[in-house]
């Protein structure tokens, strides 16, 4: 049962409380996330891929981060730089991130599954110094097409002995060659902490830099969105590469100084189901379509499950999850919603100061600190009870709100903002019923969400249209039991190509190794011309109802 918090019981005192806190010009990212717990408490429990365990101690985690600090000092980093990681999820994942922060230097997040142009895209757009990397990924690190031969920036690799690359620096020998005891950064709230990107249709990836007052806003989510206590085992399993896994994951383990679990091994529904009662996890969250694997597998929960909360995040929930979990895992799964420039903003909170019945269907209700309304779609006020319009929030009564604009796209942060600058419009569209409960209807942009990560189209169609094959292409998302969402394309071939299932095959590789591994479409569909506006513009709501027609009727690609 969750522990009473008297001071939890008013969430706008709370709110400036913790503003207060993380806002000061004394405040340090290294001092609050790590040195001030008892070096004695278990800060992660990392699970290897074959179940075995390794506890990680905050007295461990200051020094082995004060001496990687210091090696990262003597390669010239200095409060600011970027660095980045490019490793699975690890003990040495968690005293990188820890030690760049303690440093002042700034945490550029690389997802795992990205190739190497998404890889080298970040890497010069946020000028690392450089790049933290394991064995399994320092390959798509080494000069090619997309990596230069005189690289910005220094690669260190956790592998050893002959498998450490010969212009890279080994982690292990590099925390050996430095003595623990490297101060930790104090530099106020506003200063940066993660510049990660987040993906649009149009355009190329944009940067957004939190500073560390944001953690406020992530510590809010930890206690009245996830309802997280002092005694709970807390396991978030999206990939810290990507925000959700990020900041509703790790930062919000540090920030509250809860036991985190941290699994090394890739996602499968026995794996998960044996960590959560091995490891006695308590509060669980993941995206929704771990949900859906879990209840597609048929695998009962093992005996003497612990969970007292389960949430989910970075994508749509649907209806079917629940019936699943409340059968299966004896509790319901809270839907919330987020987006990287802001952090976590409405949820079904498990909290009691702020906890409501959940309604099938909806993502909750604005979060503390939040003041969150539908606007119309073709004006910036408020839309009528069940009108769909878009999701804003309003920023005038928002004091967590920290977000100001895209690193250097002035153009493209113009856009996230009304003219008054009251509203910030998510992109999203969605309802409010008369009882305040919000209902995600659609991206307003086309952003794809598969299986919890957001998925640019411009990423996937810039790869595509790199084959001497492709004239045009579209890619869009269609529904899946699974995933919720999957990539389809509608690609119109150049003169005198022809359509095969060996070309949808070299497509669907292409974008697997020039940008990510999970982002290629699974259908591909060969089309005369794509469907356009008087002005040229590809009208995307056409393909994709093209597409989902021919996904339901069972088609295959041509």
């Amino acid at each position: 049962m969750q522990q009473p918090n008297a001071k939890l019981n008013d969430p706008s005192a709370r709110v400036r409380e913790l503003l207060d806190l993380y806002s000061g010009p004394s405040a340090g990212a290294a001092y609050h996330l790590c040195d001030k717990r008892d070096p004695s408490t278990v800060a992660y429990r990392v699970i290897r891929e074959d179940l075995s365990a390794v506890d990680l101690t905050y007295g461990e985690l200051r020094d082995q981060s004060e001496r990687l600090a210091a090696g990262l000092y003597s390669l010239g980093v200095r409060p600011g730089d970027r660095v980045a990681t490019l490793l699975g999820k690890s003990v040495a994942y968690l005293v990188a991130i820890m030690a760049i922060w303690r440093l002042g230097a700034v945490h550029v997040p690389l997802f795992t599954a990205f190739a190497p142009p998404a890889i080298a895209f970040r890497l010069n757009r946020s000028r690392a110094k450089i790049v933290v990397t394991d064995r399994a990924q320092q390959h798509k690190l080494v000069p090619g097409d997309d990596i230069p031969a005189h690289p910005a920036w220094q690669v260190i690799t956790t592998a050893e002995g002959d498998d450490i690359p010969r212009e890279a620096i080994g982690f292990a020998a590099l925390l050996a060659a430095h003595a623990p005891g490297f101060p930790a950064a104090v530099l106020g709230g506003d200063a940066p902490i993660i510049e990660i990107y987040t993906s649009g249709t149009t355009g190329r990836p944009k940067g957004v830099v939190w500073p560390f007052r944001g953690i406020a806003a992530l510590q809010i989510y930890g206690e009245y969105a996830l309802g997280l206590t002092a005694a709970d085992v807390f396991w978030n399993a999206a990939d810290p590469g990507w925000a959700y896994g990020l900041v509703a994951g790790i930062l919000v383990v540090f920030s509250m100084g809860v036991k985190g679990i941290l699994y090394e091994g890739g996602f499968s529904p026995a794996a998960t189901l044996e960590i959560l009662g091995r490891c006695g996890v308590t509060n669980f969250t993941a995206a929704p379509t771990v949900y859906r694997a879990l209840r597609a597998s048929g695998s009962a929960p093992p005996p003497g499950l612990k969970l007292r909360c389960a949430s989910g995040g970075g994508e749509p929930q649907t209806p079917e999850i629940n019936e699943w979990a409340l059968a299966a895992l004896g509790i319901p799964v809270h839907d919330h919603y987020g987006q990287t420039e802001c952090g976590m903003l409405i949820n079904n909170h498990h909290h009691s100061a702020v906890r409501r019945p959940l309604k099938p269907g909806s993502m909750g209700q604005a979060m503390p600190g939040w003041t969150a309304v539908i606007l119309k779609h073709d004006k910036d006020e408020p839309a009528p009870a069940g009108e769909v319009g878009r999701v804003a929030l309003d920023l005038l009564e928002s004091p967590l709100a920290w977000f100001r604009g895209y690193l250097d796209e002035p153009e493209k942060s113009a856009e996230k903002f009304s003219a008054d600058g009251r509203w910030y419009i998510t992109g999203d569209v969605g309802r409010m019923d008369e009882d305040g409960y919000f209902y995600f209807s659609a991206r307003d942009d086309d952003v794809i969400i598969m299986a919890g990560y957001r998925i640019g189209p411009f990423d996937v169609e810039s790869v595509l249209l790199s084959h001497p094959a492709v004239a045009e292409c579209a890619v869009v998302a269609v529904p899946d039991a699974l995933r919720g969402e999957v990539i389809v394309a509608a690609v119109v071939l150049r003169e005198r190509a022809v359509a095969s299932p060996a070309l949808t095959e070299e497509l669907q590789a292409l974008v697997k190794t020039r940008f990510a591994a999970h982002a290629y479409p699974r259908l591909i569909h060969y089309a005369d011309a794509l469907p356009k506006t008087p002005s040229g513009k590809t009208q995307r709501f056409i393909v994709r109802q093209q597409l989902k027609e021919r996904v339901e009727a069972g088609t295959k690609g041509d």
